[in-house]
């Protein structure tokens, strides 16, 4: 079945606050005009916190498609703005993990992103909730949720996800394991846990966790690193990254559509990175959501 082709016509948002933000807005810029997209507005936001009402602003001028470039807490942050409306989602990985961007098989430099933005294709994904709060690709409790809340913005911006690793480390001393309960409406099971994560894409921190999980698969993969070991944990992260043949012996995947969490004691939630919520919460699909820009 034949779709529309993306639109010639923009709008660009880029967090400058990103790792890649501030170096590449406005080489981006030529870029995407020299590639024959026509952009009608190009915003700088320096404030993360402002990048939620620009996007809303720009879509509501009417738009054809909005080019945020950030890493995966930007693009989760102002993604609502775009469900419900006709505007086309497209992406700059210029943030520190760039999972949303991994999931899409987005090339991650700015120029291979920018061809898949000119020359690619419309594609309706899938986005998962936390409550009523939409993300675009994963949301983790655990350790990760750690990181995510405390790692220092320089060390991240400056040290990308070998930042990230060091950091784990310091945070994997303090960690303590949970008692998880996951109801999925037609059963519950409890279970002693270091990490859940919640995933519409098939990454997260930058690593393939699943084979499974798809952005439109109108499903999403819970999975969980069972037990209370930290070693194991840490056996899991380097099994998956390395995609060992066992890299799935520590961890149990759960698909549907809608998952109660409960966990005690309660945690806090990363959701694309950052920080936003706290468990019991319900997670669920929200399928087709939004049309995005992906490659051919």
């Amino acid at each position: 079945m034949e779709t529309k082709p993306l639109p010639r016509e923009a709008a660009l948002v880029v967090n400058v606050r990103s790792r890649k933000g501030q170096d590449l807005f406005e080489a981006a810029s030529a870029k995407l005009e020299s590639a024959g997209i026509t952009l009608r507005d190009r915003r700088a936001v320096e404030d993360p916190a402002d990048l939620r009402a620009t996007v809303r602003e720009i879509v509501a001028s009417g738009v054809p498609m909005v080019i945020v470039g950030g890493g995966d807490g930007s693009l989760s942050g102002v993604v609502d703005e775009v469900v419900g409306t006709n505007c086309v989602f497209a992406v700059l990985p210029l943030g520190t993990a760039n999972s949303f961007a991994r999931s899409l098989d987005l090339p991650l430099d700015l120029d291979g992103a920018i061809a898949a933005i000119a020359q690619g294709r419309r594609r309706r994904v899938d986005l998962g909730m936390i409550d009523e709060d939409y993300f675009v690709n994963g949301a983790s409790i655990g350790l990760s949720t750690m990181i995510g809340e405390t790692v220092p913005h320089a060390l991240k911006r400056y040290a990308g996800r070998i930042g990230y690793l060091l950091w784990a480390l310091k945070c994997a001393v303090a960690f303590r394991p949970f008692r998880l309960e996951i109801d999925d409406g037609g059963s519950t099971r409890r279970f002693w846990a270091t990490e859940v994560r919640i995933l519409n894409g098939n990454h997260h921190g930058g690593v393939e966790l699943s084979e499974a999980a798809d952005l439109s698969s109108r499903q999403l993969l819970v999975q969980a690193v069972i037990g209370r070991s930290k070693f194991e944990l840490a056996r899991d992260w380097y099994a998956k990254f390395f995609k060992l043949r066992d890299k799935d012996a520590c961890s149990r995947d759960f698909h549907g559509t809608e998952f109660r969490i409960a966990i005690v004691p309660p945690q806090r939630i990363s959701i694309d990175g950052e920080v936003l919520a706290c468990t019991p919460v319900t997670a669920r699909v929200a399928p087709g959501a939004i049309e995005v820009a992906a490659p051919r």
